[in-house]
């Protein structure tokens, strides 16, 4: 009886405070003759994101593992634009990573927005990919990081651009250290129990975005390509099944907080608001390496220091092994 008192109670809770906040982009820029890419953008809010920027009038290229014809079809269907397609990449290699740049830039003659919006959402089990990092942190972070180094001549030239990235607010809650940037066993060893709560993994590789973010804003300055962050919360996506899932034995203050998340959170439409607002809006055209919440401006985590981020980056070149030459800021 307790338990359904509490998950009631979270219930209207959740959707009180969506309703009361829930922002959303009002902008009517015309996108015509812009290319925008999307990675994630064949499901949740990087779908949406997709349909947003394509009814615009803009050219938009899905980056996506999976269900790509499926959404494209979609996203024509109901944008009625037919500049759409959709081009497979694996975030879990960096040689897909480097082949979906390549075909990129070998097709594309402008890139205006790249939107790295894909993610997963597994945090307990350490995973290796075949670089040698561990598979949440390659997904969520590091294959963006590369994506971007290796798109960025492309974005300067289409100047002024800009790049929109997805982190969430459990950025804020990452105990993440620079010891633990490609988290050994230990890391996971420690995170069991009630320190599940904090998502281990995935509000780290949050955390790194937020802090790719903030240093590379500050290296791109003067090259009118922009870069912003949004933390989203509380959206209903298939990124919450495997945490779902996990969170089983658990508390049940733990276990009811994942399961309304996923059943009465913010409909991927609702959540992708600030992103969508974050790749064309004219009121962010001049902001430059924020945090956005709902629409508006908020503080960056506070584990964000200006050695984190340093090492952040010492780091991101390591394990994805950019070469001098590949390193454009």
């Amino acid at each position: 009886m307790h338990f359904i008192l509490w998950f009631v109670f979270c219930f209207f809770l959740l959707k009180v405070v969506n309703a009361l906040t829930c922002f959303w982009c009002k902008s009517k820029v015309c996108l015509a003759g812009k290319t925008a890419i999307i990675t994630g953008g064949a499901a949740g809010i990087g779908f949406q994101t997709a349909l947003a920027l394509a009814s615009k009038g803009c050219r938009v290229i899905i980056a996506d593992i999976s269900n790509l014809t499926k959404a494209v079809d979609e996203l024509k269907n109901v944008s009625k634009n037919q500049n759409i397609i959709g081009v497979e990449v694996d975030l879990a290699s960096f040689r897909s990573v480097r082949e979906f740049a390549k075909k990129i830039l070998d097709t594309e003659p402008r890139l205006d927005i790249l939107v790295c919006n894909a993610g997963i959402g597994e945090h307990k089990m350490r995973i290796m990919t075949g670089d040698g990092v561990e598979k949440t942190m390659q997904i969520n972070y590091y294959s963006h990081f590369l994506m971007i180094h290796l798109l960025l001549d492309l974005l300067k030239k289409s100047a002024p651009s800009r790049i929109a990235i997805t982190s969430s607010v459990l950025a804020y809650v990452s105990d993440l250290t620079v010891k633990e940037l490609n988290p050994s066993p230990d890391y996971f060893e420690e995170r069991k129990g009630w320190r599940t709560f904090n998502c281990g993994t995935y509000s780290a590789s949050k955390l790194c975005l937020a802090g790719l973010t903030k240093t590379l804003a500050s290296k791109l300055q003067g090259t009118e390509v922009i870069v912003n962050v949004c933390h989203p919360n509380g959206v209903r996506t298939s990124i919450y099944a495997p945490v779902v899932r996990q969170a089983i034995g658990l508390s049940y203050f733990v276990s009811s907080l994942y399961c309304l998340v996923c059943l009465f959170g913010k409909t991927p439409e609702e959540g992708a608001q600030t992103l969508i607002h974050l790749a064309h809006s004219e009121e962010v055209k001049l902001i430059n390496g924020r945090s956005f919440y709902e629409g508006m401006v908020v503080h960056p985590p506070f584990q964000l220091t200006d050695y984190f981020c340093e090492q952040l980056w010492k780091a991101s070149i390591e394990y994805t092994k950019l070469t001098p030459e590949e390193i454009k800021c």
